[in-house]
């Protein structure tokens, strides 16, 4: 993901200089500064947030290194552009985002389906009352690959529900214009049980119930085989909406009895445009001295959903939101 985002910002984000780049391996950070012509390499990052000439940063790190780096840019007076999720716990969360609010510096959190062209264009249909009252959502976030053993770790990535499930819950606050108020999770470790050895599963479905008593189902799974397959549909009371689909290349292959296609093969071939437009967001909002478009309030409202619904699937019952938020 940080050579992803390295891309786009040396390419897409015409209004920034990509000046340094920092990683705990000093290989992978001389490769990518090779690669993009960074002319400086700090393996320690905060060397890099010494220099007054900078003035952003993106920060890629492991989600449980999120808030220290984060705490350290904002002290440093930077902008900060941060993956999701911003933390795994409230308490990581508020702590970012007041180190932002007393540097009074800028923070863009990574919620890249949002930039996505398909997912902007629902959010202007559903704006503009095209589909009437929305009063269903549903999303699936499926992988064609097993994550590491290791990276699945609740301490690490905050375990399926959380690592995958939060991009959809946070379409689900974005697309629905309300928030949610219950989660009720099912989930297992049904094919790969070495993952239950770390406290983990491959499968799950979480309920949603929002505050406007709207309705909405989440699925995210481990094993999509057929490949990476991300759709969001949305039903309103005068029509509906469907997000994505399986096809990457517009190409029927067409013989007797059957017609096949393609399957679109991960994330960042799905969601490119998408990785490239937040990064050029983060750099315009930071030139013209405008607002986020993803602030750390809706990072952590994310968050909150992702530990009631983990909380659901270990307790074997409905999580109300308040219960996380009190």
């Amino acid at each position: 993901m940080g050579s992803a985002l390295a891309y786009h910002l040396a390419y897409s984000a015409e209004q920034a200089d990509f000046a340094a780049v920092s990683d705990q391996n000093p290989q992978v950070a001389q490769a990518l500064a090779e690669r993009f012509g960074v002319a400086e390499v700090c393996p320690d990052y905060h060397d890099l947030l010494a220099q007054d000439d900078i003035d952003a940063v993106v920060i890629v790190t492991p989600t449980n290194a999120h808030v220290e780096v984060v705490k350290a840019a904002a002290a440093a007076g930077k902008h900060i552009f941060v993956e999701k999720p911003l933390a795994l716990t409230l308490q990581d969360c508020d702590a970012a985002i007041e180190a932002v609010r007393q540097a009074g510096v800028k923070m863009q959190v990574g919620f890249m389906r949002r930039f996505d062209p398909a997912y902007t264009a629902a959010k202007e249909k559903i704006d503009q009352g095209v589909i009437g009252q929305s009063v269903m959502f549903r999303s699936n976030s499926r992988d064609p690959w097993r994550t590491s053993v290791e990276y699945a770790r609740r301490e690490s990535s905050g375990g399926l529900i959380a690592d995958m499930g939060i991009h959809d819950f946070d379409l689900a606050r974005w697309l629905m214009g309300s928030e949610v108020s219950r989660v009720y999770s099912e989930g297992g470790c049904l094919v790969f049980l070495e993952l239950a050895e770390v406290g983990d599963i491959d499968n799950a479905v979480i309920s949603l119930q929002f505050e406007n008593s709207a309705v909405g189902t989440v699925d995210v799974s481990r094993n999509a085989i057929y490949g990476y397959d991300i759709r969001t549909e949305i039903i309103g009371s005068e029509g509906s909406l469907m997000i994505g689909g399986l096809q990457h290349t517009p190409l029927l292959v067409m013989h007797k009895n059957a017609i096949t296609h393609d399957a679109i093969p991960g994330f960042m071939q799905r969601f490119e445009t998408a990785y490239a437009a937040e990064i050029r967001a983060f750099v315009e909002m930071i030139a013209s001295g405008g607002e986020p478009a993803v602030t750390g309030e809706d990072a952590r409202a994310a968050t909150a959903i992702s530990i009631a619904a983990t909380r659901s699937l270990d307790e074997g019952r409905p999580v109300m939101l308040e219960e996380i938020l009190s």
